[in-house]
C-alpha cells in the first residue's frame, strides 16, 4: 500500500472515530437537556447503566482502598460496638438475617442491597473505605463525621462477622435480645463519643469544608467553595469572616461561632437553624473554614 493510500485510511478512520465521538456527545446532551431520562426512583435504571455504574463503583473503591491501614485484629468488644453500629446506622437501609430493611431502603434505586455477604464481596480495606467515605449518587453516606475511628473499624469487624450469623445470633447480638426478650442493654449509641470527645487545638479549614456539607449546611446556605443547590433558604456565607456578630444575637468569636454551629436553639430559641448534631471537633473545624471567608 502506498503512502498517500495509507494516510488516507488513516483520516477516513479518525473521521470515523470523530464523527461517532461527536455522535455520542450529542446523544449524551440530548438525553441530559431534553430530560429523556427517567430520574423518578419508581423506575429502576436501564441495566447498561446500572452494570456501568456499578463497575465503575467497584473499581473506584479498589482503587482508593489499597493503602488503608487495617487495626492488627479484631476484638470481639469489636464485634459488639459494631453491632450497635450497624443497628443504629445501616439496618434502615441495608437490613438483616430475619429483619427486613426500613421503608427508605426499600425504595432507593440503586437498591441498598443487604450487607449479609458484604465481606465475600469486599475485602476488609474496602468495607472500612466504603463505611468512612461512602459513595456518591447512591444515598450510601460517608460516616467519618458521625463515628469515631474505633466506630468504623467496628462496624467493619461486625460486617466480618455477620455471613456466620443466623436469625437468632443476629438478634441476640444487635438487638440484645435472646428468646424474644431483650437483656439489660450493653452496647451504647453508636457516635455518642464523638459529641462529648475534646476538639482539635486548632481548626482544619479542609476538614471544615468537608464537614460543612456532611452536615448538610449547603441545603440551607449558599456557601463559597462548596457545591450545593441554589438555596435562599438561609443567609449566604460569603464574607462570613467579617460579620460583627452571629445570629444577630453574639459577638463574633470562635468559641460562640462553635457554640451556635452546637447549640443554636439553645443560642436562640425558636430560629430555624436546626441543631445538625456537629461534634466539638467538626465545629472548630467549620469555624477555621468560615474565617477564611472574607
Amino acid at each position: 500500500m502506498s503512502q498517500n493510500k495509507t494516510r488516507t485510511v488513516y483520516a477516513a478512520v479518525f473521521a470515523t472515530l470523530l464523527g461517532v465521538a461527536a455522535l455520542a456527545a450529542v446523544a449524551g446532551l440530548a438525553t441530559v437537556y431534553l430530560g429523556l431520562y427517567n430520574v423518578a426512583a419508581s423506575e429502576q435504571h436501564w441495566k447498561p447503566v446500572y452494570q456501568l455504574l456499578e463497575n465503575a463503583m467497584h473499581q473506584s473503591v479498589r482503587l482508593r482502598a489499597r493503602n488503608v491501614e487495617r487495626p492488627p485484629e479484631f476484638t470481639e468488644t469489636m464485634v459488639l460496638r459494631g453491632a450497635g453500629c450497624y443497628r443504629d446506622q445501616c439496618l434502615q437501609c441495608h437490613g438483616g438475617p430475619g429483619t427486613a430493611q426500613g421503608d427508605i431502603g426499600k425504595s432507593m434505586q440503586p437498591l441498598p442491597g443487604p450487607l449479609v455477604d458484604a465481606a465475600r464481596r469486599w475485602s476488609t480495606k474496602e468495607m472500612y473505605w466504603l463505611t468512612r467515605h461512602g459513595i456518591r449518587m447512591s444515598g450510601m453516606p460517608a460516616w467519618e463525621h458521625r463515628l469515631d475511628e474505633e466506630e468504623l473499624w467496628s462496624t467493619v469487624a461486625f460486617l466480618e462477622r455477620l455471613p456466620g450469623l443466623d436469625v437468632a445470633a443476629f438478634k441476640a447480638i444487635a438487638f440484645e435480645e435472646v428468646d424474644g426478650a431483650r437483656r439489660a442493654g450493653t452496647i451504647g449509641a453508636c457516635g455518642a463519643a464523638r459529641m462529648v470527645m475534646a476538639p482539635p487545638g486548632a481548626g482544619n479549614p479542609v476538614l471544615g469544608r468537608q464537614a460543612l456539607y456532611q452536615h448538610a449546611c449547603n441545603a440551607c446556605h449558599m456557601i463559597p467553595g462548596i457545591t450545593g443547590p441554589e438555596t435562599h433558604v438561609g443567609p449566604p456565607l460569603a464574607g462570613f469572616a467579617g460579620r460583627a456578630n452571629i445570629a444577630g444575637v453574639l459577638p463574633h468569636t470562635t468559641e460562640n461561632l462553635e457554640r451556635w454551629l452546637r447549640e443554636p436553639q439553645a443560642v436562640k430559641p425558636g430560629t430555624a437553624m436546626p441543631a445538625m448534631d456537629v461534634s466539638p471537633a467538626d465545629a472548630r473545624h467549620i469555624a477555621a473554614y468560615l474565617a477564611d471567608l472574607k
